[in-house]
Parts: structure tokens; C-alpha cells; sequence
């Protein structure tokens, strides 16, 4: 009787199996989304804090002045240093001065790139007929893509994340150059004096009543030019560098092996990269975002082409890599620690 019993649910189909049920891909994605946000943002605050004060250091090299004939007024990176410890605000909040949009600006530029970054590879698979494949025949691992393919999203990336990334410096270096006298046209329309410094809000306030919500893309193209193949050149040389310990180290077979030094080492290279390749870009941008000897609603009319010619005929090419030493410098330590600590949030929490 129970073996008839038994032999009738079998043939009903009651015989209770288990059945795995699949995450449906929308959760995977998002989850996946809000996991780049949460550590690229993590990774890019903490590295921000470690390459501020040379950043500040950059910008303030990059923006100032030249008169034909006469010196600058800051010699180079051991001279800004000094003139910032001089400071009668002292070193700290000179060198800090303006760090709340940069830190807002670093979580959103790198969990934006790393974000982007994935989205872009999924995308190169889901149209590569032989990539697909792979990823059907082993969906819980990841397709590794060619190193074209790696450059090539991380341009994409850059790309995107310009968009975003442009009204947050722009506040940024204005917030890191002080207004070079207190009776300048926009230190009256701030309200500034020599014993208080424009606030992020007074800056967007102003900048919205005079140029209009355009007028925080100021300085894109600079931007747009420097993110596209300054994160082509920062996940091109990341990736190609580990490829390289891969090689030569047998104890590596597998990226997720790769020794947290390596990674260091390989972040260490891609933020010199990135920041090398196109320099020239950042500082027309910069110039153009630092701009007080024109009024706000002239600002506007600086295009990337004519502040690039004007500063060529100022300084030659010499002044287009003013502060590429202490920016190369600085950036291989902060982006040594923004990939390791990306790839070990990735290691230990999924």
C-alpha cells in the first residue's frame, strides 16, 4: 500500500523536490550598483584626505597669475607648502580650505568610475558573441576581458562621471584660491573680506544668480577630456599591471590572488597615469574654474580653447605642466589606497 502510495505521487508530480530559485537579474544588479556606490565612495573619501593638501598645493600653482617679467608669485611645490604654514589661518586650514566638496566630490567620482567601470564590462559581454558564451557557460564567474576592452570602459567611464564631477570642483578650486583682493568684482558680489573666505553656498548662489544653471559645467570640456583618458589610462594601467604580476608570479593564477602590495603597487601606477597623460587638460580647467580677474557673468565666455591659447602665449608649454611633479606625486599613494581598499571591501563583504 505505501509503494502504491508512493508510486501515485511520483506520477501526480506531488513528490515534493527541491528547486533552487534563481536571483532575478534586476536584484543582482542593483545590489551590485549599491555595493560600488558604498565602496567607492568609502575608498575615494579615505583617499582624499590622504592627497588634499597637495591637490591644494596643484591648484594654486596651476592658477596663478604671470605677468611678462615678473616671477611668480609661488616658485614651485616647497614654496607653496611654506607659504601655506605662514598662513595666519594656519597650515591645516589653509591646506584643508574647501575640503567638503572635494570629499563629496571623491564619493561620487570614484564609486561613479567603479560603478560605471562594471557596467561598462557587462555591457562589452552582453554584446560580444564569444564573451557571452562564457559567461552562460560560467555564470558565477567573472569574464575576464582583453585589455583593450579594460581601457575602453574605463574612457566610458571617465566619461560619465565627468558630467558629475565638474560643478563639484568648480566650487572646489574656487574655494582653494582665495580672491586676490577684497575689492574685486566678485569678492563685492560675495560679500568677502580679507578676515572671511567665500562658503560653498555663497559660491553657488553666485555662480547660479549670474550664469545659470550652466554655469557649474564651467570648465566640462577640461574635465571631459581629463576623465576620459585620465580613467582609461587609471584602469588600463591597474588592470595591466596586475596582468604583469600574473605573469611573472606562479604563486598567482587568478586576479583574486593577486597580493595586497601588488595591488598597491598597480594602484600606485594607474594614479600617476592618470594624472601624467593629461595634465594640460586639468590645468586649462582649473584656470578656467579659478578665473576672478574677469566678473562671473564674463567667466562664462572663457572657452577651453581660448584659455588654452592665453596660456600658452603667458607661459609656453612650461605652464601647462605647472604642478604635474607634486600632483604625479601625491597621486600614487592615493590611488594605491583607493584600490586596495575597493578591491578589499569587494574581497571580504562580496
Amino acid at each position: 500500500m505505501a509503494a502504491f502510495k508512493d508510486e501515485l505521487q511520483t506520477v501526480s508530480g506531488l513528490t515534493h523536490t527541491p528547486v533552487e530559485v534563481a536571483t532575478p537579474p534586476t536584484q543582482s544588479q542593483s545590489l551590485e550598483a549599491l555595493k560600488d556606490i558604498v565602496y567607492g565612495s568609502t575608498a575615494g573619501i579615505l583617499g582624499k584626505f590622504v592627497e588634499y593638501p597637495f591637490d591644494t598645493v596643484k591648484v594654486r600653482l596651476q592658477s596663478q597669475p604671470h605677468e611678462p617679467g615678473v616671477s611668480p608669485r609661488l616658485r614651485g611645490p616647497l614654496d607653496a607648502f611654506s607659504s601655506a604654514f605662514r598662513s595666519p589661518e594656519g597650515p591645516l586650514a589653509s591646506l584643508y580650505r574647501g575640503i567638503s566638496a572635494p570629499l563629496l566630490g571623491a564619493a561620487i567620482e570614484t564609486s561613479s568610475l567603479f560603478f560605471s567601470y562594471r557596467v561598462a564590462q557587462d555591457l562589452v559581454v552582453a554584446t560580444t558573441p564569444s564573451l557571452r558564451a562564457k559567461r552562460d557557460e560560467h555564470p558565477n564567474e567573472k569574464v575576464e576581458l582583453p585589455f583593450a576592452s579594460l581601457a575602453g570602459c574605463g574612457a566610458a567611464s571617465g566619461a560619465f562621471t565627468s558630467l558629475l564631477l565638474t560643478p563639484i570642483e568648480l566650487i572646489k578650486c574656487k574655494m582653494q584660491v582665495p580672491l586676490p583682493a577684497p575689492q574685486s568684482e566678485m569678492a563685492s558680489q560675495l560679500g568677502y573680506t580679507t578676515t572671511r573666505s567665500p562658503g560653498a553656498m555663497q559660491l553657488i548662489s553666485t555662480i547660479f544668480r549670474t550664469q545659470g544653471i550652466l554655469g557649474f559645467w564651467h570648465g566640462q570640456l577640461g574635465t571631459l577630456i581629463r576623465e576620459t583618458g585620465g580613467s582609461a589610462a587609471w584602469f588600463g594601467s591597474y588592470e595591466g599591471v596586475k596582468m604583469l604580476f600574473l605573469r611573472s608570479d606562479p604563486a598567482v593564477s587568478h586576479p583574486a590572488d593577486v597580493k595586497i602590495w601588488q595591488q598597491m603597487a598597480a594602484g600606485a601606477v594607474a594614479g600617476m597615469s592618470y594624472n601624467f597623460v593629461f595634465y594640460p587638460a586639468d590645468t586649462i580647467k582649473s584656470r578656467m574654474q579659478t578665473s576672478h580677474a574677469e566678473p562671473l557673468a564674463e567667466q562664462g565666455k572663457m572657452t577651453f580653447l581660448r584659455t588654452g591659447k592665453d596660456l600658452w602665449r603667458e607661459q609656453g608649454l612650461r605652464g601647462f605642466y605647472r604642478g604635474c611633479g607634486i600632483t604625479v606625486f601625491r597621486s600614487a599613494p592615493s590611488s594605491a589606497i583607493i584600490f586596495s581598499i575597493y578591491e578589499a571591501l569587494r574581497k571580504y563583504f562580496g
